[in-house]
């Protein structure tokens, strides 16, 4: 222990000390309007390292930069776009120009230099948006949120307008990692995964990291989503108002003295207006997706609100802290009364959905030289989320048909049937809740010559609490051995959850990152080490340590030849881990022993290249191989009279490759955007699956499932978004996305009766037996949905007042514009109990028949 000791400080005394500087230059910055070449007093510019300038009355500001390596600056300006600016090794002048309704002439999205931990897109590692590219994208339709940007990204497959959980280049949705300002996000989402928590109006940045991504991170194996928020300028207040068709939006921001900023934000929906709407069309529309609307009582709400600060004590030392509170919610009351010639019921639905979160991050960067930063971070978030339902039936009466007679000799009068609540009713209530403290240290050293070598470490405490009970029906089938016939049951599942468990998780990393003169090579070799540790009540499970060493090389083939500004190539490897969410609920009586209990792990390469022509585009193409192991997954074994068990496992794998393909115009005066395609092969295994009939026993029959392709796979998708703007104030947004269609069963046999015999919650036969209908389906790689088609788009139009300093955005946006036309199909579903096709039933997915259409004004000063 002493001998650690001494080691600790000797490393950190070296890191602290004061030899191997790294000398710096001073360099002239000029602002200046571009259409007017006027200069542009008070452009605030935020440096490399996170200090701020002001530039003087004729637009200039004298900054330090180090000497042996790009860098890139950040400039903002009232009115007009932000800008970025690339210092080069060489040169004591720059000159920037902005625009006011237009975008700079400079690379908007793409940062050629960083400092360490810093969003940037770079090929084989991650993708980045930000600035007027995030805000366009992003602050459309009912709901502005930053996943709709990520959503149409290179190697993200499409999920539709109400899910913002998309599968990162195969993965599980639900394995995409959100980390704010280094702190991880666990459940990002409003209305259970429909709209993340990421206003677009307090985002600065986003990337999303798919490839071989930095040791810095882990928790996923997927996908890491780094979002960095935005900060208040310590010079100047700003205010802005967004009031459209569904939300009202606020944000303010006040300097703290000269040294930092206090930035506060709030958001408002009111649905009450567009499901009133909707609730009118159904009225006219025969459609099952808008009838369901009038069940709605409590319109779907977001109530959010978050504030931050910084402030910079001195040149080497700044705080930031954030907080963060939302709620989200929906309510439902249907009652429903159908006098149909054959199958007559009443019934009542009650649905009642809450949602709550927040959490509060605090951090400390320092700066002890030049060439160094030390950063801290620790937060604490919380979330909880109530459902309580039911369906409640008075009565259930069917009278068999002719045909029905026909088909069944065993049937006898009065040839029909009656069900109560007890036979058909079902109900469920949930209180769920987690809580997690984090804290994090990070180092880096820039050790001169190119090299910079980084450590850090981190504890994640995460407990989850769940109390659920509920009651809903199974049905089954299975081979009577007494009669030698084929039977189906329905009987009751009674299902109880209580559970209050907590797990640590500890990581620690390190990693060297090199870059050769003039950027001809690059490398980054890093190791991470990801432990966890699992309490319950009344027992606990212990883990292996899991090791993660990743591998990128980085190569310059050429630069500035013809109209090719460069080309690059990229290859990487390493290994990945996250531990599953589904294990929060294992209990004593699971059967986890130690070592048991293992993170889902992945390897991962990638290999790519891009290429800069002319300064105003980018062409970026990268393929990829994922092995993915020891997957967790969860099963219900069931026996009939009991309560279900459920089973965790730890040995699924998967094999997922595919390419992505990526064409950038840089922003200009007239028009910008993107071209993407996204290539997925991702096929899924798991050695134990429950068939869909019951052993002679009367229990769950496993067997080895196969190779498949997961339900949210899709092969192809691609995005195009365009930004034309005809005139300096007036913009035209566009997305249009085209993606192939998702798996379904494939139909192999007519709508047909069957008997089905009634059990009750002991087990025992009810005596009762009723008559169902089936269609018989099977499962066929080749059986998918039509292809869907998103069409978007957001006109808006700027006023900009240069005396108040004061700026006005009217804007009109519409989203699946094509949905009057084309909807993407599937298979149509049917009455279990009449055998009728239900309308409008073939939808690929819950998304409304009409275009979701916006309407909004903004204002800012």
């Amino acid at each position: 222990m002493a001998l650690g000791k001494k080691i600790f400080f000797l490393i950190i005394a070296l890191s602290f000390s004061v030899f191997n500087l790294l000398w710096a230059r001073d360099v002239e910055i000029i602002v200046e309007d571009t259409d007017l070449g006027i200069p542009l007093e008070g452009a605030a510019i935020r440096s490399w390292d996170n200090s701020d300038y002001m530039c003087d009355e004729n637009g200039i500001v004298i900054i330090s930069v180090p000497d042996d390596r790009q860098v890139t600056i950040q400039v903002q300006y009232p009115g007009y776009e932000n800008g970025r600016l690339i210092i080069p090794l060489k040169g004591d002048s720059f000159k920037l120009g902005l625009r006011l309704g237009g975008v700079m002439e400079s690379r908007e999205l793409v940062i050629e230099a960083r400092r360490p931990g810093s969003s940037e897109t770079k090929s084989g590692r991650s993708v980045a948006i930000s600035g007027e590219a995030l805000e366009r994208s992003s602050q459309i339709g009912l709901i502005e949120d930053v996943m709709t940007s990520i959503k149409l990204l290179p190697g993200v497959g499409y999920t539709g307008m109400f899910n913002a959980m998309p599968s990162i280049r195969g993965g599980e949705p639900g394995d995409l990692m959100a980390v704010l300002d280094g702190f991880y996000i666990e459940n990002p989402y409003h209305w259970g995964g429909g709209f993340s928590i990421f206003d677009p109006h307090m985002v600065a940045s986003a990337q999303l990291s798919h490839g071989i991504f930095s040791t810095r991170y882990g928790h996923t194996i997927s996908g890491l989503l780094e979002i960095t928020s935005k900060k208040a300028s310590p010079d100047l207040a700003e205010l802005e108002l967004g009031l459209s068709t569904s939300a009202v939006n606020l944000n303010l921001s006040m300097p703290l003295g000269t040294r930092g900023g206090l930035m506060v934000m709030g958001k408002v929906t009111y649905w009450d207006p567009f499901v009133w709407a909707v609730k009118q069309l159904s009225k006219v529309i025969d459609n099952d997706t808008l009838q369901m609307v009038n069940a709605v009582t409590t319109a779907p709400y977001i109530r959010s609100s978050a504030i931050n600060v910084n402030y910079r004590f001195n040149a080497d030392l700044e705080w930031t802290a954030e907080a963060f509170i939302g709620a989200d919610g929906v309510g439902a009351d249907y009652s429903n009364e159908s006098n149909d010639e054959y199958v007559k019921s009443k019934s009542h639905m009650v649905f009642d959905w809450d949602n709550l979160q927040g959490f509060l991050i605090t951090g400390l960067t320092f700066n002890p030289r030049r060439d160094m930063v030390l950063k801290t971070t620790a937060g604490a978030g919380f979330a909880q989320a109530k459902i309580d339902g039911e369906i409640n039936y008075d009565y259930l009466t069917a009278k068999y048909t002719n045909d029905i007679i026909a088909d069944h000799p065993s049937l006898v009068p009065p040839y029909s049937y009656t069900l109560d609540n007890d036979d058909i009713g079902m109900n469920v209530k949930s209180d769920d809740s987690a809580l997690n403290i984090q804290g994090r240290i990070d180092y880096d050293w820039s050790l001169g010559n190119g090299f910079l070598w980084s450590i850090g470490a981190q504890e994640i405490y995460s407990h989850h609490t769940a109390k659920q009970e509920g009651r809903f029906f199974a049905e089954m089938q299975y081979f009577d051995t007494a009669v030698m016939e084929l039977k189906y049951i329905h009987f009751p599942r009674q299902f109880g959850i209580d559970f209050s468990n907590g797990m640590f998780n500890t990581s620690a990393y390190t990693l060297l990152e090199y870059l050769a003169p003039g950027g001809r090579f690059g490398a980054e070799l890093g190791l991470r080490v990801d432990h966890f540790y699992f309490s319950g009540d009344g027992f606990d499970i212990q883990t292996v340590p899991v090791l993660n060493p990743r591998l990128n090389l980085d190569f310059n083939v050429f630069k500035n030849k013809g109209i090719f500004d460069s080309f690059d190539l990229t290859a990487g490897t390493g290994l990945f881990s996250s531990m599953n969410d589904a294990v929060a609920s294992i209990q004593l009586d699971s059967g986890i022993d130690d070592f048991t209990l293992k993170p889902n792990r992945s390897w991962t390469s990638v290999v790519g290249m891009r290429t800069d022509i002319m300064e105003e585009w980018s062409f970026n193409l990268e393929g990829y191989f994922k092995f993915v192991y020891d997957r967790a997954y969860q099963y219900l074994y069931t026996q009939l009279g009991a309560v279900p068990e459920q089973r965790y496992r730890f040995n699924g794998d998967g094999i997922i490759w595919g390419f992505d393909a990526m064409l950038q115009k840089f922003d200009s005066r007239y028009w910008d955007g993107w071209l993407s395609y996204t290539f997925t092969y991702a096929k899924y295994h798991q050695p134990e699956k429950p068939l869909t009939e019951l052993s002679p026993s009367l229990n769950t029959e496993l067997e080895d499932s196969g190779w498949y392709y997961p339900g949210f796979h899709r092969f192809h998708n691609i995005n195009m978004v365009i930004n034309f703007k005809p005139l300096r104030n007036f913009n035209i947004y566009t997305r249009l996305g085209i993606a192939s269609g998702r798996l379904k069963p494939e139909i192999t046999g007519k709508i047909t009766s069957y008997l089905v015999d009634l059990y009750d919650d002991s087990g025992a036969p009810t005596g009762k037996q009723i008559i169902k209908y089936k269609r018989e389906s099977e499962y066929n790689e080749n059986s998918r949905t039509t292809w869907s088609i998103p069409l978007d788009t957001k006109f808006s139009y700027f006023i900009f007042n240069p005396k108040t300093k004061m700026q006005t955005e009217i804007y009109l946006g519409a989203e699946n514009l094509l949905s009057l036309v084309y909807v993407a199909k599937a298979n149509t579903s049917f009455n279990q109990y009449t055998g009728k096709e239900d309308t409008g039933s073939d939808s690929a997915n819950y998304e409304m028949p009409i275009p979701m259409v916006s309407f909004g004004l903004k204002w800012s000063y």
